[in-house]
């Protein structure tokens, strides 16, 4: 596993195309090349920050959203739920640079355009391929001209301190998944403290792995804390993003579980209890997963979305349905949303 990362730089480079060829072969070949190729990517040590146009000073009530964006394939919604959560910070994953599959473009700079908010950008994957199998359909011929996709901080406040946290480096997606998805790297968090805080408080977003179980999850969830012992012992911090935790009841009359006893189904949730985080404050006991844009999810759905808090207090915790303009779905999860009182 590579240790926490601290470089930061203006532009991520794409990685070169002969390793994204190598990368390829050895997926098909079922070659163990995984960690190695993912050491030759310099995009997998750095974290691409742009500070904000005009810093918005620190409120003494920060509204912090968190949103699976699904590759951030539609940047005039995805900022129109920003603008009608009101989020002050969002925390978002599934965010392409660089992708034909949303553009081929920098999709985060496209987000922020006009408003004079920054961003911290994180690498999970550099992706082989162009998408998932309905992408790589409907993007055939095409090429993506960065192949990277990560996690997002969007803000207009000052962060400083910014860290990668690698939360996996299995080579769970290097050969794909149903011929498709080939991927370098693995889940990650992306962390940062706010500058002028009247106290230190830091912000997390992560997305934990979909592909596997509770207990992967959990392993996920523990390298987080324990880099988050070391850059941040102690400290108020807010953790959000998708946790992916597809054993939690689905059923209306089990709802209350979701918040009274997330552990029995999700062990992660006893390890970041044991940290000093809560989460019944700061989310709803109501599904986040939806059909989405593909009405690819069928009900019951699953409450996968979160933001757990340590050392704050939460209060208005909110859903916001992830439609755009037209009232069509913009990703297969909702945004989720809280109030943390400084």
């Amino acid at each position: 596993m590579r240790a926490v990362i601290d470089r930061v730089v203006q532009n991520l480079d794409a990685p070169e195309a002969s390793i994204l060829e190598e990368a390829r072969r050895a997926s098909v070949t079922g070659e163990d090349a995984h960690a190695r190729l993912l050491q030759q990517i310099p995009a997998f040590r750095e974290i691409e920050q742009v500070p904000p146009e005009h810093v918005r000073p620190c409120p003494e009530i920060i509204r912090i959203a968190a949103f699976n964006a699904e590759r951030l394939k539609n940047r005039p919604a995805a900022r129109l739920l920003m603008k009608q959560a009101g989020a002050d910070i969002a925390l978002l994953s599934e965010v392409d640079l660089g992708m034909a599959r949303s553009g081929n473009t920098h999709n985060l700079r496209d987000l922020i355009a006009g408003t004079g908010e920054g961003y911290l950008y994180g690498v999970e994957f550099v992706e082989l391929d162009l998408g998932d199998q309905g992408e790589m359909r409907k993007h055939a011929g095409e090429r993506n001209i960065r192949s990277l996709h990560g996690n997002a901080i969007v803000t207009g406040l000052a962060l400083e301190q910014p860290h990668l946290i690698p939360l996996d480096e299995s080579g769970l997606w290097f050969s794909g998944f149903k011929g498709a998805q080939r991927r370098i790297g693995g889940r990650m968090a992306l962390a940062a403290r706010i500058a002028d805080a009247p106290r230190p408080l830091w912000i997390v977003s992560t997305h934990l792995e979909s592909k596997t179980d509770p207990a992967d999850r959990q392993a996920q969830i523990l390298n987080l804390l324990q880099a988050l012992d070391a850059i941040a012992p102690g400290e108020p911090c807010v953790i959000g993003g998708d946790f992916n935790t597809k054993a939690l009841p689905r059923e209306e009359n089990e709802r209350h579980l979701l918040l009274e006893a997330p552990e029995r189904y999700e062990p992660l949730f006893a390890d970041l209890q044991k940290a000093g985080f809560t989460w019944a404050n700061a989310n709803l006991a109501l599904p986040t997963q939806t059909p989405g844009p593909k009405n690819k999810h069928k009900p019951p759905f699953g409450k996968l979305d979160w933001i757990v808090v340590r050392g704050l207090a939460a209060t208005n915790p909110q859903i916001v349905p992830a439609l755009d303009e037209e009232g069509r779905a913009v990703s297969d999860h909702e945004m989720i949303v809280v109030d943390l009182v400084l």
